[in-house]
């Protein structure tokens, strides 16, 4: 399986849609029309379930090969396929409680990511948001999620919030649905890349999920729990991979501006004959080549289901800064080497440019990273 899902012509389609949606800061959706009609939704479904089976490691390739199309379009339904990778994860460990993800993935309902908390930086675990129990095994959220990517069509959400009721606090998550009610999507989104994602606010007011959509109610802090672990798993790698794509793509855009632009000062000669610039571009390259084998052998081992034991989170965290981070430096050296014209608006590598400074704000921040990593070398610091 490698590029069956995304031909060539339909990235081409989606690339030349990619600049309008931007400019006019509108959803993706005729690209989402023909990702459907592709069976791009339903990429890692199992083909036991009616969906092309794809493996979290073949899924890093083709939404790498769609980031470098449209950013914003990969980057939102990249969410999508964390749920349904979640949904995967926990089922190759014998836990069926999230077949329904898959299920219903298959059926043509689209997720979305209802996790995100402003001010929150307990991340996953620990929610500002309530969990009110309904007395028969389901909740009801009430809360304030943001930059819930693929507003416009998700017909499921995910999300979680803490029920304080009981003697202790837990963490539960569930999945609600759209026209269930107690759902306003907020139509806020006016950001400075990621236009076309439209990852606006989503305010919960008793959205209800059922019994049997409460997959997991958990004591809140770090956990081993798989469900939580697949969630760490699928959104950094596929995060790694969409900034990787990104990345990819102002190197090409790059190589093909300095083979154009001339030199007076050297005769008329190419930019892509000047020592520096050749210099700047394999620089960038160099960087970009070491992300590939690190992002396919994450999601290999996670495949695999390999025992990194406490290293797990912190390597999966490193994964997605150090992508973020190159895909960035990566993106100016392209920019640099280009000129002056990828400064203006109507630029791909300025667009480009913005999209991918939006990889600074997902989670884990360079900050958590550095602090699990020397958490891990050095043992934690006691209290004071």
């Amino acid at each position: 399986m490698t590029t069956e899902l995304l031909p060539d012509a339909l990235l081409d389609r989606i690339r030349d849609r990619a600049a309008r949606y931007d400019r006019e800061n509108a959803f993706f959706t005729e690209d989402l029309a023909e990702l459907v009609e592709a069976g791009y939704l339903t990429a890692m479904v199992p083909t036991e379930l009616g969906g092309a089976g794809l493996s979290l490691e073949e899924m890093t390739r083709q939404q790498m090969r769609l980031a470098g199309a449209a950013p914003a379009t990969a980057l939102a339904v990249n969410m999508h396929h964390v749920w349904v990778a979640v949904a995967r994860t926990v089922r190759a460990r014998g836990d069926h409680s999230c077949d329904f993800i898959l299920e219903e993935a298959a059926a043509g309902e689209l997720f979305a990511f209802g996790v995100s908390e402003a001010g929150n930086d307990l991340v996953l675990f620990g929610s500002a948001s309530d969990a009110v129990p309904d007395g028969e095994g389901g909740y009801s959220f009430h809360g304030t999620k943001i930059f819930t990517s693929f507003s416009p069509a998700w017909t499921r959400l995910g999300t979680f919030g803490t029920d304080r009721t009981g003697a202790e606090d837990r963490n539960v998550w569930g999945f609600v649905t759209r026209d269930g009610g107690g759902v306003e999507v907020r139509e806020d989104w006016d950001a400075m890349g990621m236009r076309a994602s439209q990852s606006c606010t989503t305010v919960l007011s008793g959205a209800h999920a059922p019994a049997d959509r409460v997959v997991r109610r958990i004591a809140p802090g770090p956990t081993t729990d798989p469900f939580i672990f697949g969630i760490f798993a699928a959104f950094e790698i596929l995060l790694a991979s969409v900034y990787t794509g990104i990345a990819a793509r102002a190197v090409d855009v790059a190589v093909e501006t300095v083979h154009r632009r001339r030199s007076m000062a050297a005769g008329g000669a190419p930019y892509a004959h000047d020592p520096d610039i050749r210099y700047r571009l394999a620089d960038a390259a160099i960087a970009l080549d070491g992300l590939y084998p690190q992002i396919a052998q994450i999601a290999r081992d996670v495949d695999e289901q390999v025992d990194r034991g406490p290293l797990w989170l912190p390597q999966l965290s490193a994964v997605k800064t150090r992508a973020t981070e190159t895909a960035k430096d990566v993106v100016e050296q392209a920019v640099r080497v280009s000129g002056g014209s990828s400064y203006f608006s109507r630029s791909e590598l300025s667009r480009l440019y913005r999209d991918v400074l939006a990889g600074i704000f997902h989670p884990s921040d360079d900050e958590s990273v550095h602090r699990a990593w020397a958490t891990v070398l050095l043992g934690p610091v006691p209290p004071a």
